[in-house]
């Protein structure tokens, strides 16, 4: 049942967005704030528990592997944070996007891969390996370059507060990680056991929070639908077209091209839409309306970038 769950991620994704557009209050309290664990908002413990999930599965031998980078993992870090940020740009700028939706647009660019394309790699035959270890490196990095690219980008928008970015990404993303990791090591049967569930937590989690922003944000994504739903496309297009293209150039193997293509074209939108979601964030804009538009790319970006990502892994499935 597990299995089943994790291939149909993309529909899963869809049908939780149009029950949320229907029903927006199945899904709003993990977005509102209205709930709080430890003085936190649900939405800040969701997106930790996801990337507790992630630290669950690795080890600190990991890590240390990470000191000898191949090519293709090189490449594909690489052009994660090269591809996505510039196009997320562009887009808004070329498109003339109003502030919240520019933000809001760079933001989920500039950050790292999800754990959803590790599913989607095993499902097009790629190289589920060098799937994990880019998930897991642009994770990393994205502690330091997340905040580093959006200002410089969005910061042609408005102000970006750039260590408020630093210290969400170090809370939601670094710590969580690295006590998973811990936790696997101290605890490594324990571990292998919640491990088997994982995928469904981070699945549920994932769209709990898309929903939630979706149905929070559903006049303004009504208002501003076709302009969200071109841009969002365009972004992810691009991201899986230039990953291939570049990898492929680059002299990669066929499945190390695929995998490249998939995780630069699948960012972790809930991480974006969390981020433009926490109050700091929304201070920095001066009209309370566009800071309302910012998360809204990112829940449209996770719509997208998993049913562009499940197209492809059925097409090269049955190419290979």
């Amino acid at each position: 049942m597990l299995r089943t769950i994790t291939n149909n991620f993309a529909i899963l994704t869809v049908v939780g967005v149009a029950l949320a557009w229907f029903q927006p209050q199945l899904f709003t309290w993990m977005t509102n704030g209205s709930i709080q664990i430890a003085g936190q908002p649900l939405l800040s413990v969701a997106l930790g528990l996801i990337m507790l999930a992630m630290g669950l599965t690795l080890t600190f031998e990991d890590y240390r592997r990470l000191t000898s980078l191949p090519k293709a993992l090189l490449a594909g870090v690489g052009l994660q944070f090269l591809i996505m940020p510039l196009a997320g740009f562009t887009i808004a700028w070329g498109m003339g996007l109003e502030q919240g939706l520019a933000v809001g647009l760079i933001l989920v660019a500039c950050c790292p891969g999800g754990t959803a394309s590790n599913i989607v790699t095993f499902l097009a035959r790629g190289n589920v390996a060098l799937s994990v270890a880019m998930t897991m490196v642009s994770t990393l990095a994205a502690v330091v370059l997340t905040p580093l690219l959006t200002g410089e980008l969005a910061g042609t928008y408005v102000e970006i507060d750039r260590w408020n970015l630093l210290r969400n990404m170090v809370a939601i993303v670094l710590v969580p990680v690295v006590l998973g990791t811990l936790l696997n090591q101290l605890f490594p049967r324990a571990a292998a056991r919640v491990s088997a569930i994982l995928p469904l937590i981070a699945i549920v989690l994932v769209i709990l929070i898309v929903g939630g922003i979706v149905g929070g944000t559903k006049a303004q994504i009504a208002e501003h639908a076709g302009t969200l739903l071109l841009a969002t496309l365009l972004l992810h297009l691009i991201g899986f077209g230039l990953g291939f293209l570049l990898a492929r150039i680059l002299g990669l193997s066929v499945a190390e091209q695929r995998t490249i293509s998939i995780e630069v074209g699948m960012q972790n939108s809930g991480l974006g839409s969390g981020l433009a979601k926490t109050p700091a964030f929304a201070a920095q804009f001066a009209d309370i309306q566009q800071a309302a538009l910012a998360p809204v790319p990112a829940a449209i970006s996770a719509v997208w970038h998993v049913l562009i990502g499940s197209f492809l892994a059925s097409w090269w499935r049955r190419g290979s």
